[in-house]
């Protein structure tokens, strides 16, 4: 009777052992994936920064990291090609040639 107690408690303890394991592997991919996103994310963010600091020379450029399409007179949606897909709106004054993001959003529509 007691070797089947300390038998069955040896098994329950390999099988914390297992789900621990288990546990440690899923949060490793968690940590990883989750730094490779913000990456990803910072690296979108500086492309769409670029193009909308640069949209009066970019109507000029053949290749670009961004979609542009005018919206109104003065205000161009900007998308990036890249993913995770950010999209932003942008005031430009033509004048000084200076723009201002007027709101942004993650697009997960692409």
């Amino acid at each position: 009777m007691i070797l089947a107690w300390v038998l069955s408690l040896l098994l329950l303890c390999a099988s914390l052992i297992a789900q621990l394991e288990r546990l440690t592997a899923l949060r490793i991919i968690e940590v990883k994936t989750i730094s490779l996103v913000q990456q990803n994310f910072i690296a979108t963010e500086k492309a769409v920064s670029d193009c909308e600091k640069n949209l009066m020379i970019l109507s000029v450029l053949t290749e670009n990291n961004c979609l542009i399409q005018p919206i109104n007179k003065n205000i161009w949606l900007i998308s990036s090609k890249q993913k995770p897909a950010i999209q932003v709106h942008v005031l430009l004054d033509a004048k000084s040639g200076t723009t201002t993001r007027l709101n942004w959003r993650q697009s997960f529509d692409q």
